[in-house]
């Protein structure tokens, strides 16, 4: 094995007991090639670009070489799956390299997702596509770029061999970044097992890693459920406010980070409608744009109960502390939500109305079927100057009367406001992104890369996503929504 210098592994979760991982190597592919390389982030992570993408690098993105200091492990899991729970998961398609110490101190994963089967994998093939890779390519910088936290994409590799789907596709290796893959569902997989001993030694790891002010608390265990109903409740709040559906918010893609893992089925809306689906495989909407929070809320219950034998040797005292603990999260998640709404809405202090007002923008962009990133960015220019309004109310294509009767109380309400219009425009287009991965340019970038090996459309929507609030000459096609032809929008997942 040749040596890969610059990759300076310290892999904590492999030094815990056996029972929560596999060993095992990734399975080698025939013909890696480097499609993108995330150059930025290999530098903030410490890592060598040049190295990276020298032919060790790409064997190693591939899982061709196992570079010295790394120990490939496959996470072991459980998970509710649309409400279902599944006692055994785990990384079926996924094995974690290590994990280095980024520029800033903090730890993080580095992951190759699609990079062979593992004892997890459940007579799957443990490998990817090109399409579902670039996807999560796209869409997770896309997040990182709009200050969602996320995992993020550090490599996309092509393998020179097809999987088989519904019909032949290219393979492809995603090499992905995260503070760390422990899920919700990982505490079900040993709360399913009795293993309190096995609970405690995660509760812990994940203490020292995420929530380190959590051991000095008075009850550390509730203080590290309260700190992950706090990320949690602040992550669909940013969701809901920049119109993204996870689709697939199942316990095993619950990141206990507060990070936004598994992009499958995944979507931004064009036109406003809260009970928006995507995704293919959810028939009844349990995981629609507005059901999110909920699900979150459904999600973290599941996470208190798996923390019941830490948090007191009374099962009654325990569980009354994690309903306690657990019906924070409302407050904080209305708090987030209400607060971001403010600031999409040019509104920099608070009145009691503030909730009613945003609420009944929304309801009217329902009736309007308006374009949800386009009505409020335009907002943003009607702030500074009211002839802009008619850019607005042109969103509104079904009842544009929903506008009119909206607007006035806005411009009533913006009279209490401290800033002028420049200001309040400036502060608005930081607060709301111009250019989103809409669904049709994802489509027709991972389109040219699976039919005919073009990345051109790739590389040029990750320029345009890298900076989504800045308004750029000649990028006007980007901020548009979908042609009205294309017709009903369905995303799949990955596997």
């Amino acid at each position: 094995m040749d040596t890969l210098p610059g990759l300076p592994f310290d892999n904590s979760y492999a030094r815990l007991p056996e029972r929560f991982y596999a060993r095992l190597s990734p399975t080698p592919v025939a013909a890696p090639r480097l499609v993108k390389l995330n150059r930025a982030l290999a530098l903030q992570l410490g890592l060598d670009p040049e190295v990276l993408a020298s032919p060790d690098g790409v064997a190693m993105l591939a899982g061709n070489k196992v570079a010295p200091g790394s120990e490939p492990i496959a996470l072991a899991y459980a998970g509710h799956q649309f409400g279902n729970f599944v006692p055994q998961l785990g990384d079926g398609r996924a094995i974690l390299l290590g994990e280095v110490v980024d520029r800033d101190g903090v730890r993080r994963d580095i992951q190759l997702k699609g990079s062979g089967p593992t004892p997890f994998s459940r007579s799957g093939d443990g490998r990817a596509a090109v399409g579902p890779v670039l996807r999560e390519y796209i869409v997770s910088e896309a997040m990182a770029a709009l200050g969602i936290p996320t995992t993020r994409s550090l490599a996309a590799v092509t393998t020179g061999e097809p999987i088989w789907r519904d019909g032949e596709l290219p393979g492809a290796v995603l090499t992905r970044v995260a503070s760390s893959h422990i899920r919700v569902g990982t505490f079900q997989f040993f709360a399913a097992r009795r293993d309190t001993e096995a609970l405690r030694l995660l509760a812990d790891h994940v203490i020292a890693r995420h929530y380190p002010e959590a051991r000095e608390a008075a009850e550390p265990y509730r203080a590290l459920f309260e700190a992950v109903i706090g990320r949690q409740a602040a992550l669909v709040a940013k969701w809901l406010l920049v119109g993204f559906i996870h689709g697939v918010m199942n316990t095993d893609n619950c990141s206990v980070a507060g990070e936004t893992i598994d992009y499958g089925p995944c979507a931004f809306m064009d036109a406003y409608n809260p009970e928006t689906v995507f995704s293919s495989i959810d028939q009844q909407g349990r995981y629609a744009y507005a059901h999110q929070p909920s699900i979150a809320h459904w999600n973290l219950a599941r996470f208190g109960e798996t923390l019941l034998p830490l948090l007191a040797e009374d099962n009654d005292r325990a569980l009354a502390i994690a309903n306690e603990t657990l019906g924070t999260f409302r407050d904080r998640y209305v708090a987030a939500l209400i607060g971001g709404l403010r600031q999409k809405l040019g509104l920099s202090t608070e009145e009691e109305g503030d909730a009613a007002l945003a609420q009944d923008l929304l309801n009217a962009m329902t009736d309007g079927q308006a374009d949800f990133t386009l009505t409020f960015r335009r907002l943003g220019d009607a702030a500074a100057d009211p002839l802009a309004d008619a850019g607005v109310r042109g969103l509104f294509t079904n009842k544009p009367e929903a506008f009119d009767a909206w607007i006035g109380r806005w411009r009533e309400r913006l009279t209490h406001e401290p800033r002028d219009g420049a200001e309040r425009r400036a502060a608005m287009h930081a607060a709301n992104p111009l250019y989103i991965p809409r669904n049709h340019r994802v489509e027709q970038a991972l389109s040219a890369a699976a039919e005919h090996e073009d990345y051109a459309p790739f590389e040029e929507l990750l320029a345009v996503l890298a900076k989504p609030y800045e308004e750029r000459p000649g990028l006007e096609a980007y901020a548009e929504p979908a042609p009205p032809d294309q017709g009903i929008y369905r995303t799949f997942c990955g596997t």
